[in-house]
């Protein structure tokens, strides 16, 4: 009898799922949202195509969040999990993000994971135990670069899935951490005072292929940026039942309306967007977050400062997971998939001491580069100075000491150097034991050249430099920033107009000599003398007969990082570059190493713990990129081979 009576309440429940799931999908019906009506004629309006995904498991559990409403988490609960540790939540139909403030030494005790778990540290460090071993997570801001540190930013996050032994335990500074659990966590729910909850929670029926290895500690700036619309670029994070898009949205870019069939939640990390919901625009900025019903209309403008945003999908989008996998296909075609950054030197821990490794470029086996001396406010000392000859093992010495500031280098004939004397105003030859041969240019219609800073030739023998005017002096010698030309006969030609960029600094050319490239280090700047149109762009230049240059055009636009962005700037720091044979560069920024392909497209970049300053290839087969940054050099193999004009 008990049995029976089991079966007929089973039968009950299964009906009533049934009448919930044909009301839902029974426009007009007393249990519709109100938004669907003007969400409807909307999708009729912008000619969009509504979908809809099956295998969703439909839950009692309301969201904390209205649709389409943006609303400060800030205003939201906190809820005390567990001793020191508290938590502002919000969720949606299949996912749960906790924003926990962990006090210093707090702990979560060990549990069996009721849901799959992400969990990002945004602020502090903490010991993270998976089924009993531990392991240390931590997070970093990035340094404001100056000339003696530049620190860059790390974000540390793991997958752990469901039915892991886990426990956490804050650091001596306690931790800010941000998890999402899917399917939601009810002890979570329970403990927020949320009544009436269901016994357990199911699953999607169909999972996605996460992208990220359960139990592993990952940075998340180690990820590649996927560009997911022009103007978006994001680094996805993907689960079997989730999706975390940490998405960056460029300055004054905009978003159609548009519809996808799973549920999203947009919660804003920096900057400041209008977001397009159905017929109307909220503004949104940090700590705003805002529910997304699947096949809502919507859209955004971002702001002058950018906007950078946490997009959680449920489930996961299988088109974001297809865009990245053609973004690491493309990436990993130039860097071998287990290619990592070694560190060769650390120059504060051997001798010679190295402060701001500058200009490096391969010579008959060794590495030639420039060892400048900075204070932090980036005053120069040439008697601090000094040129290194770098061997692939990472010995090193000084071939030159206390006469000289250089900067850029490149090979020249003879075996030689040719050697931007920056703070000495030349251009020279020197021999690799230090021997200046000669100047090969000093003025510019009779007066000083300011600075030159980068230097390469072209196939003839003549030579190409940029002067950004980076130098002691408060009054310059000539009327502003610009890039030069000397012939392989000797005259000298200016080929851009003075301060036509605001600070031009690495020069390419390409492997065929007909294409020149210039990149723009610092624009837009309150505390900068100069701005220009040149922006955070590499520009390309069809190369004349005679060595000048014509058709100057955007080639490639370069990420700015959050701190440039606030002060809407647009300076990249883009310094040293190098080119291999395919026509592929490679960029020393402030952001990292970005690479883009011979049509100037983006195709990945390389993270370092300290922002690279110049790079270069090298060793036996050119295929091993050598990368500076202050007072480290490190190196990473590549699948391509690198392209310099050895005379």
């Amino acid at each position: 009898m008990i049995a029976s009576r089991m079966k007929r309440l089973l039968w009950k429940g299964l009906l009533a799922i049934g009448l919930i799931g044909l009301t839902r999908c029974n426009p007009g019906s007393p249990t519709e949202p109100a938004w669907q009506k003007e969400n409807r004629a909307l999708i009729s309006a912008h000619q969009l195509t509504e979908r809809t995904l099956s295998g969703l498991p439909q839950t009692t559990i309301a969201s904390n969040l209205e649709a389409a409403k943006v609303t400060d988490i800030t205003r939201l609960d906190s809820t005390l999990l567990y001793p020191g540790v508290s938590a502002r939540l919000f969720w949606g139909s299949g996912t749960m993000i906790s924003v926990l403030r962990l006090a210093p030494n707090a702990q979560v005790p060990e549990e069996v994971l009721p849901a799959d778990r992400f969990v990002f540290v945004l602020e502090g460090s903490v010991e993270q135990s998976v089924n009993g071993l531990p392991v240390t997570m931590i997070s970093k801001k990035r340094e404001a670069p100056d000339g003696t540190h530049g620190g860059t930013p790390r974000t540390d996050f793991i997958y752990l899935e469901r039915g892991t032994k886990h426990a956490v335990i804050a650091g001596a500074g306690g931790a800010k951490l941000l998890e999402a659990y899917s399917p939601l966590r009810l002890d979570y729910l329970q403990k927020a005072g949320i009544k009436n909850l269901p016994a357990g929670m199911a699953d999607v029926e169909t999972a996605q292929t996460p992208n990220v290895k359960p139990g592993k500690v990952y940075d998340l700036y180690d990820l590649q940026l996927t560009e997911l619309l022009p103007g978006a670029y994001s680094r996805l994070v993907t689960g079997k039942n989730t999706q975390l898009s940490f998405i960056s949205m460029e300055p004054n870019s905009s978003f159609p309306h548009h519809i996808h069939p799973e549920e999203q939640m947009m919660f804003v990390l920096r900057g400041a967007c209008d977001e397009i919901l159905l017929n109307s625009e909220q503004g949104m900025k940090p700590n705003n977050v805002v529910r997304i019903p699947a096949n809502l209309v919507h859209g955004a403008r971002i702001g002058d400062l950018g906007c950078d945003a946490l997009d959680v999908f449920w489930p996961a989008r299988e088109d974001y997971a297809e865009k990245e996998k053609q973004r690491l296909a493309a990436f990993h075609a130039i860097i071998p998939g287990n290619a990592k950054p070694e560190l060769l030197v650390d120059g504060q821990k051997q001798k010679p001491l190295l402060t701001f490794t500058e200009g490096p470029k391969w010579l008959n086996g060794k590495i030639y580069l420039s060892n400048m001396y900075f204070d932090q406010n980036f005053t120069a000392d040439p008697q601090k100075s000094s040129t290194v000859e770098l061997d692939p093992s990472g010995r090193y010495r000084n071939i030159t000491e206390g006469k000289m500031q250089t900067n850029g280098l490149y090979p020249y004939k003879n075996g030689h150097l040719l050697v931007c004397d920056m703070i000495g105003h030349r251009l020279v030859e020197m021999t690799t034991d230090g021997k200046i041969v000669k100047t090969i240019a000093d003025k510019w219609e009779g007066k000083p050249i300011d600075g030159p800073n980068d230097v390469i030739t072209d196939a003839k023998g003549g030579i190409y430099f940029t002067d950004p005017q980076f130098t002691m002096e408060k009054e310059k010698f000539q009327p502003g920033r610009a890039v030069y030309y000397v012939s392989p006969q000797g005259p000298i030609t200016r080929l851009t107009k003075p301060n036509e960029f605001a600070m031009p600094n690495g020069i390419l050319l390409s492997p065929d000599g007909k294409t020149l490239y210039i990149n723009n280090c610092y624009d837009d700047e309150s505390w900068y003398p100069v701005k220009s149109d040149k922006d955070n762009f590499i520009w390309a230049y069809d190369v004349q007969p005679d060595g000048t240059i014509g058709n100057g055009r955007k080639f490639a636009k370069l990420f700015l990082i959050d701190q440039v962005m606030d002060r809407k700037g647009r300076s990249s720091s883009a310094d040293g570059m190098a080119i291999d044979k395919k026509g592929n560069i490679y960029v020393a920024t402030y952001y990292g190493v970005q690479i883009f392909n011979a049509q100037g497209l983006f195709i990945g970049m390389i993270n370092l713990p300290s922002f690279p300053v110049s790079l270069c290839f090298g060793d036996s087969d050119m295929k091993t990129l050598y990368i500076v940054s202050y007072s480290k050099v490190y190196k990473i193999r590549t699948n391509m081979e690198g392209f310099v004009q050895y005379l």
